[in-house]
């Protein structure tokens, strides 16, 4: 069995959970979300706690039980918490500005790149290099600042680039010069 997908949910106070036809809607504080649920698994919600049960008990029917699992808690923990990540921009003349609901980026490149926001998603921007995404979806937060790394992704040698905050870069040797 899977040792996630046991767990329960916790449901904090002010959240309401939904469950009809295989759609879970969750609503906080935050905001709410709706996901559809995969057919072999069946949600059993009780007083301030969301079980995940498998309807199969095969290999398949474990794994899915532990990805709504986590799915399930991200959508409680975003709607009464909200997510955060944190980028990080390095390199001279690198920099970033927030106008509205685009972020306009100077990386190194003879033109700027602007980046439109989705919805859902905020961001704040300190010092012109670093960059706060605030959202409720996990996944969407995820991918959003996933696309702004690639805009420039760290190199090895100087570590200039978009890097998250808590990432480590290994730095490689330059050229050793003539022997």
């Amino acid at each position: 069995m899977s040792r996630i997908g046991k767990k329960p949910i916790p449901i904090p106070d002010k959240t309401n959970v939904d469950f009809k036809d295989q759609t879970i809607t969750v609503k906080g504080e935050k905001g709410s979300l709706t996901r559809s649920i995969h057919p072999d698994v069946e949600l059993n919600i009780e007083k301030s706690v969301i079980s995940v049960i498998p309807k199969n008990d095969n290999r398949q029917g474990r794994a899915i039980q532990g990805l709504v699992r986590s799915l399930v808690a991200n959508m409680v923990t975003g709607v009464s918490n909200g997510f955060e990540r944190v980028l990080e921009i390095n390199g001279i003349g690198y920099r970033a500005d927030l106008k509205g609901e685009q972020i306009v980026f100077n990386l190194g490149y003879s033109h700027p790149i602007e980046f439109s926001l989705p919805n859902g998603i905020s961001a704040t921007i300190d010092k012109n290099n670093v960059i706060r995404l605030n959202g409720i979806d996990k996944e969407l937060l995820g991918h959003t600042a996933a696309f702004i790394r690639n805009l420039r992704p760290p190199e090895p040698y100087k570590g200039k680039g978009v890097k998250y905050a808590e990432e480590h870069i290994v730095r490689k040797a330059g050229k050793s010069g003539a022997k």
